[in-house]
């Protein structure tokens, strides 16, 4: 049987809510995708095998594409997980943006203020103001301090904008 090693960062960002709400959002999907795997899915694939002829069996060819893109999966949410559990927070720049930073801007143009926060890419909702730190917003402003001014190219236009206010992880933990 497949066996899938276990990543637990329980304790590693705990208190720094936009990477806990990431981890557990992780954790969870990890969880739902292997009881699927090894559960689910080889009950779903011995009950098309019972209906005979496999050449011409849709629901065994079913099972099987759904099994291979949730191990695919399972192994995509480890390695986010694996990934998270080697960044320290003593890593993260204390005065530049990066990840779990909310970063408050000016457009140049119109003076409209716009808030973001960068998060890992599974956790990003433009409507709710988290942008990944792999989106050409999120690449646009890593590295970035209050005061900087950025030019952000999106597939909408090209746009300046200063940083205007700068809360990284280290000022949240303080809090």
């Amino acid at each position: 049987m497949l066996e899938f090693p276990v990543y637990s960062l329980q304790t590693t960002f705990r208190g720094v809510p936009v990477l806990d709400e990431a981890i557990d959002k992780l954790e969870k999907e990890l969880k739902g995708l292997e009881k699927e795997y090894r559960v689910e899915l080889p009950k779903e694939i011995h009950r098309a095998l019972q209906m005979g002829d496999l050449r011409e069996n849709s629901e065994y060819r079913s099972a099987l594409d759904r099994q291979q893109y949730v191990k695919a999966r399972i192994g995509q949410v480890q390695k986010q997980l694996k990934d998270l559990s080697m960044v320290s927070l003593s890593s993260l720049p204390k005065d530049r943006v990066a990840l779990g930073s909310a970063v408050s801007l000016i457009d140049s143009e119109t003076g409209k203020n716009r808030t973001y926060e960068l998060v890992i890419p599974d956790m990003a909702d433009f409507s709710k103001g988290l942008v990944s730190v792999t989106s050409p917003i999120g690449k646009a402003l890593v590295g970035h301090r209050a005061g900087d001014e950025v030019t952000i190219k999106t597939p909408a236009g090209t746009h300046v904008y200063e940083i205007e206010k700068l809360i990284t992880l280290h000022d949240k933990e303080r809090k």
